[in-house]
This record gives C-alpha cells, structure tokens and sequence, in this order.
C-alpha cells in the first residue's frame, strides 16, 4: 500500500479539504474513484479511517496514526525529489500544449519568466483543443492550456483563468448589442467543432437566436484565422463580424483598428484550464509552471 502513492495522495486531500466531493474537484478525478481508493485504504488497513459527518470528515484513531505516517512520507519523497533534481542539475525543453487563444496572444509574454524559473527551454506547441488533449494524454507535452475541462483517470485540470468573448469587426458596431442586430451583420462563423462554437450556439439559443438565419460569409476553425478574416474583410455594405477572446484583439482594440460589442442580454465567459498527468503532481518543474500560472493575474483591458 505504502508504494501506491495515488490512493495515499488521495487520501491527503481528502483530509485537507474535509470532502470527497472537494477532494475530487481538486484532484481532477471523479468521487466514485476517490470513495473507491479510500475504500482499498481501508480494506488493507482492516479498519475504518474517516467518519462522514454533516460539515464534512473526521479521521477515527486509526485514521490519525495512518495520516502520520503518511504525511512523514508524502514530506520525504518531496525532500527527496528536490534532492534528486539538485544532484542532476537536470537540461531539459519543458514543452507546455495550449489551444490558439491561449498559445498566441496569452502565454507566449510569460515565457522568458518560466524558462527563468526554471532554469531551462520552453516550447509552446499551439493547435485544436482535441490535438493537445491527445498530446497529452500521449505523455508528448507536460501540461496543457485547453478551454475545456478533462475528466480523465489519471490526468488534473484545474480552474485557470476566467475569457471573455466579444463581438468584433473591421467597422464600428454599438458597444451593446440587441439580439435583433445579430441578423444584420455578415458572419464570420467558427467551425461546428470548435468549444468556442459551442459555446456561442448555447448563449444564442438562450436568448432565442436562431443562428442558422445569420447571413455567413466564412467559417474558420481558430481564432487567429477568425481575427485575420476579420482585420482584412472587405464587405462595407454592412459591419462583417465574429466572435473571439479579448485578449486575442487587444492590441487593435487600443490602436482603433478593430471594434468591439457585446449582447446586452448575456455575457460570454468561459473557464480556461490547466491540465497535466496526475503522476507527475509532485514533480519540481511542473509545480513550478503551474504554481505560476495559476498565480496570474491576466489583465484583458486596453492599458495591459
């Protein structure tokens, strides 16, 4: 038992945060699973180690003297690692996956910090949410910026940062958008795979837009595309627009060259994620790079 550190990690958190359910949302794993690993705990233990109460957990005896034990461990084989990586003085390209939002206008003014912090490479591999799930899931990067969650045996994501979307276009357009307006604008739409998409269809059937009515011009599969569509569009009988993060259009927005708008009745937000393979929790470089980013303060108005 004491070498199968995932169900003795499990069992920290769950002591920590006094909740299955909280330990699962911060371990990125499913109650069931961490109900199943306390569940072993105990089986080879022969006894009970946590009571449910009504505010959350309580550790039986037999819980505090295995939680000693195990905390002393958790402390050394960190020690140790920390030891290890001194000795090896470790040269490395630390690779970080992120989707095109992320990868092209967010990450990449943090990267000469985390090679600092790290003292060794970046490399910032940029594509499809889908593509970088499966580079990870293949062991390929270290960790992923993707906008949406992972739900995986074995993988942690984590809440990072909070995106705006906003309507944008070549030409003014109000700064609050009635849902009537929609139909008056030249679309350039995103690809019906793409989570932003989804995203956008689920905010527009709420306030009863029919999408299938816009009139659409192009459809794009990233948001680079979607801006470079958008920054060279040439239909002036009315505004051509789309939907994509602030962040991705700052600049322009400062020098005046593209607009932005928002629906009036809905705000289009949505969670960005960290997510790395959960065995790896404990290693110095990957806790150092999500340390930091999950530290940022990622500033999206127009005097960053």
């Amino acid at each position: 038992m004491l070498k199968d550190f995932a169900k003795l990690e499990t069992f920290l958190v769950v002591v920590k945060e006094k909740s299955f359910s909280k330990a699962s949302a911060k371990l990125g794993i499913s109650q069931p699973a961490v109900t199943q690993q306390m569940k072993a705990i105990e089986e080879y233990l022969d006894s009970p180690i946590v009571e449910r109460k009504k505010n959350g957990i309580k550790l039986t005896k037999e819980g505090e003297d295995f939680y000693r034990i195990v905390n002393k461990l958790s402390k050394a084989i960190e020690n140790a690692e920390k030891d290890v990586f001194k000795i090896i003085n470790k040269e490395f390209t630390f690779k970080i996956g992120a989707t095109f939002t992320i990868g092209h206008y967010i990450i990449p003014r943090h990267v000469e910090y985390i090679k600092d912090l790290i003292k060794n490479n970046v490399y910032i591999s940029i594509d499809k949410t889908q593509r970088i799930i499966d580079l990870l899931e293949d062991k390929k990067i270290d960790i992923a910026l993707i906008d949406i969650p992972l739900h995986q045996e074995g993988i942690t994501t984590r809440e990072w940062i909070e995106d705006e979307l906003v309507i944008f276009s070549n030409q003014q357009i109000p700064n609050l958008i009635e849902k009537e307006d929609l139909y008056k604008f030249n679309w350039i739409c995103r690809d019906e795979g793409s989570p932003t998409r989804q995203i956008i269809t689920e905010a527009f059937e709420e306030i009863d837009v029919d999408c299938s009515s816009f009139n659409v011009k192009g459809i794009v599969d990233n948001s680079t595309l979607a801006k470079e569509t958008i920054s060279h569009c040439i239909f002036k009988n009315r505004p051509t627009v789309s939907i994509i993060s602030r962040s991705a259009i700052l600049k322009e927005l400062k020098e005046g060259t593209l607009y932005e708008g928002r629906l009036k009745d809905i705000q289009l937000k949505r969670k960005l994620y960290i997510a790395y393979h959960r065995e790896r929790r404990k290693d110095v470089f990957l806790e150092k790079v999500a340390k930091f980013l999950l530290d940022l303060n990622i500033d999206h108005s127009l005097n960053h």
